[in-house]
C-alpha cells in the first residue's frame, strides 16, 4: 500500500473505498487519507448520531440514562482506535495505523447494511420454510462472521501484519471494547 494521498472526490472517494474494502479489495485503502483530519472526519458521523440521540433523550427527561448511553457509545467508538494503536505501535506498524483506523471507522457503516441484507435473505428463507429459530441463529452467524472477517481483512491489509497478529488484534479490539462498555454498566447495576 502506498503512502500517497488518495485522489480528490470527498464522499464519492470514501464510499468507493468502503465498498471495495467491504468486498475484500485491499486497494480500497487507497481511497482514504493517512491524516489526522481524515481520522477525525471518520469519527464525526460515528459520534454525531449518538450525541443527537442523547440530546433527544435528555430533552425527553431521561437524564442520567442519556448520559450513560452517550458515554458508553463514545467508549465503544473510541476503544478500537486506542487498542489498535497500542498494538500497531508495539508491532512497528504505527505509520500505517492512521489510514487503517480511518478506513476501519468508515467501514463500520457496512455492518448495518450487511445486517439488512442478511435479515432480508433469512426472512425469505423463513418464509420458504426455514424454522424461525434456525433463521435467527443463521442470521447471527452470518452477520457475526462477516463482521469478524471484515475486521480481520482491514487489520491484515491495512496494517500489513501477519495472519496471527491480525487475529490477535481483532480479538483484543472486540473483547476490549465489550469489556470497556459492559463492565461499567454491570458495576453500576450492582451498586443499586
Amino acid at each position: 500500500m502506498s503512502d500517497r494521498q488518495p485522489p480528490p472526490g470527498g464522499a464519492l472517494r470514501i464510499l468507493t473505498g468502503i465498498l471495495r474494502l467491504a468486498r475484500g479489495r485491499a486497494d480500497g485503502f487507497e481511497r482514504f487519507t493517512s491524516s489526522t483530519q481524515g481520522f477525525l472526519g471518520s469519527l464525526a458521523p460515528l459520534l454525531a448520531f449518538p450525541i443527537v440521540g442523547s440530546l433527544l433523550m435528555l430533552a425527553g427527561g431521561a437524564g442520567s440514562a442519556a448520559i450513560g448511553d452517550l458515554l458508553a457509545t463514545v467508549c465503544a467508538v473510541l476503544a478500537p482506535a486506542v487498542l489498535s494503536h497500542a498494538l500497531a505501535r508495539l508491532w512497528g506498524r504505527e505509520a500505517a495505523w492512521l489510514r487503517f483506523i480511518t478506513a476501519f471507522n468508515w467501514c463500520q457503516w457496512v455492518i448495518p447494511l450487511a445486517a439488512m441484507l442478511v435479515l432480508v435473505s433469512v426472512g425469505i428463507a423463513i418464509h420458504l420454510g426455514l424454522p424461525t429459530n434456525a433463521g435467527a441463529i443463521l442470521a447471527m452467524v452470518l452477520l457475526g462472521g462477516y463482521g469478524m472477517w471484515l475486521h480481520y481483512f482491514l487489520v491484515r491489509h491495512g496494517l500489513g501484519v501477519s495472519p496471527s497478529r491480525s487475529a490477535i488484534l481483532v480479538i483484543v479490539v472486540n473483547f476490549g471494547t465489550v469489556l470497556l462498555v459492559i463492565v461499567p454498566r454491570l458495576l453500576m447495576l450492582s451498586g443499586r
